[in-house]
């Protein structure tokens, strides 16, 4: 195992205000008493200011001004300003790539991967710009024509995680900005500059096309400023990522207010490993699945179900490959495993850990903490895999974290089943050379997961297709494919041409 060794705690603020800099943010602005730290080393980035919630309503209405302006211009000129933006984004790619590093904890190509899926999603909003389209449909009544017709909905408000700190909200600002809505972000509180880096260069594709003040606004703050965001009646969506925890309490206060609410929360994704499969590609796939981003993704792969034949053999190769997966700071050269996000997270995966052998699991690779000496306020952790006998309570919690539970099954439905056996219903794989398997795994009778995938892993969704999932992910839906219907109001419109006044269904109301 390689340990790449962490920068000092002087170095890295910094580096973070010139890579903020660069990106068009004015570093003597955003100071304030708000210390935040970095996972890399575990040493402050400085102190940020933070919005006030009483400040909110003021945000929200210069937002819902701008919205009346932005949604008159045309769909094509709106696309045009996203253009600039991935433009913008193209250029500053490394900076904006050095930002999450430095505040996610992000491995450089991840980061830079961050960065890509941002210009991605500019380019697919581009042409969504001028694909808005509706439908006309045949009307009962002679002389009329019924048609469906999409306009913009108003404010929408984003909230993301630390995980990523960039890409979700672009996921929606993308969208939302052609669909004619304005954008109120609050970020996490983990990665300030990340956020004004990214606001920074779509202000700057805004001003330039002259478009109406506000349209985009970043508010960073506390979780009273996000339950604000959430509460507002001038708030029209909000699309919350984040954990099933918070989505519980989301989910209901936007609604009591009825509004609408986008939900991206906890995933607990499986992958299953079919006695024909090619375990090369399998064991890829579920390496970095289950060990890239140090097991912070929603889409991690945390469980194994490998078919009894095949599991100790994959169990052993996993092992071996977790054993030269090098460790350390996520912009070395040749890291694969940077930090996780803070102590608490370090705690709740020990925690994991603990109560899986209780339950009478097997520990076969990591779970040590590295790097103390270096960086004792960083943590750093081996990912581990657990051997489990059966799929224990321990096993249907998600573990932010690179934790890896090994299973085994003796035929597919059983495999199905145990895959669909959990709360959460994120993404999911099967790796298979059995044809009939992969049609299985994908049909109605299959994955329960809104990601379905067949010999690639549960991690590394594409911008075209739409990504969330089902039960406690929270059924949203984000990125490409119709998400975009999420973020306009749908009119059914009958144009009556015909100079008579028929009624529909032959009511006869004669007067």
């Amino acid at each position: 195992m390689t340990l790449n060794r962490i920068p000092g705690p002087d170095v890295l603020g910094a580096q973070a205000l010139d890579a903020a800099r660069r990106c068009g943010v004015d570093v003597t602005a955003i100071g304030g008493d708000a210390r935040h730290r970095s996972p890399v080393n575990g040493g402050s980035l400085g102190g940020v200011a933070w919005c006030e919630s009483a400040g909110l309503d003021e945000v929200v209405a210069r937002s819902q001004e701008a919205f009346l302006a932005w949604r008159k211009i045309p769909a094509p000129a709106r696309g045009a300003v996203v253009k600039r933006f991935g433009d913008l984004l193209t250029v500053h790619k490394s900076d904006l790539g050095e930002l999450i590093s430095l505040e996610a904890g992000k491995i450089t190509s991840e980061a830079l991967g961050e960065v890509q899926e941002m210009i991605d999603i500019c380019d697919f909003a581009v042409g969504l710009s001028r694909q808005l389209y509706g439908r006309t449909a045949v009307s009962e009544r002679p002389g009329h024509r019924l048609m469906e017709t999409w306009h913009p909905l108003g404010v929408v408000g984003v909230i993301s995680a630390f995980n990523f700190p960039a890409a979700v909200w672009a996921w929606n600002t993308a969208i939302a900005l052609v669909c004619g809505d304005t954008v109120v972000w609050k970020p996490s509180e983990q990665t300030p500059l990340t956020a004004w880096a990214s606001a920074a260069l779509l202000d700057r594709a805004l001003t330039e096309a002259g478009a109406p003040r506000d349209v985009s606004q970043v508010v960073v703050g506390g979780p009273a400023v996000g339950e604000t965001l959430v509460d507002h009646r001038d708030v029209a969506l909000v699309s919350a990522t984040g954990s099933t925890r918070m989505g519980r309490a989301v989910g209901p206060r936007v609604a009591n207010r009825f509004g609408r609410s986008l939900l991206e929360l906890g995933g607990n994704n499986a992958g299953i490993v079919a006695p024909s499969a090619d375990l090369d590609l399998a064991l890829r796939g579920i390496v970095f699945a289950a060990a890239g981003t140090a097991g912070q993704r929603c889409t991690t792969m945390r469980r194994v179900i490998a078919h009894r034949d095949i599991a100790d053999e994959l169990t052993e190769r996993l092992v071996e490959a977790y054993g030269r997966l090098p460790i350390g700071n996520p912009m070395a050269a040749g890291t694969l495993v940077g930090p996780l996000v803070n102590k608490t997270a370090y705690e709740t995966m020990v925690a994991a850990v603990k109560q899986a052998t209780a339950e009478g699991g097997t520990i076969v690779a990591g779970g040590r903490r590295e790097l103390t000496g270096e960086a004792p306020d960083a943590y750093y952790v081996q990912p581990a895999i657990v051997r489990m006998p059966a799929q224990t309570d321990v096993v249907r919690a998600e573990t932010f974290a690179p934790l890896l539970y090994v299973l085994t099954y003796d035929d597919l439905d059983e495999a199905i089943a145990l895959n669909n056996a959990v709360p959460q219903g994120l993404s999911s794989s099967l790796f298979t050379r059995d044809q009939a398997e992969a049609e299985i795994f994908v049909s109605d009778e299959g994955s329960d997961c809104g990601i379905a995938n067949v010999n690639i892993g549960t991690s590394g969704a594409e911008i075209g297709g739409a990504f969330g999932g089902e039960k406690e992910t929270g059924g949203g839906r984000e990125s490409g494919s119709d998400a975009w219907r999420g973020y306009m109001r749908r009119a059914t419109n009958t144009v009556n041409y015909s100079g008579e006044l028929p009624l529909a269904q032959g009511v006869d109301f004669s007067i």
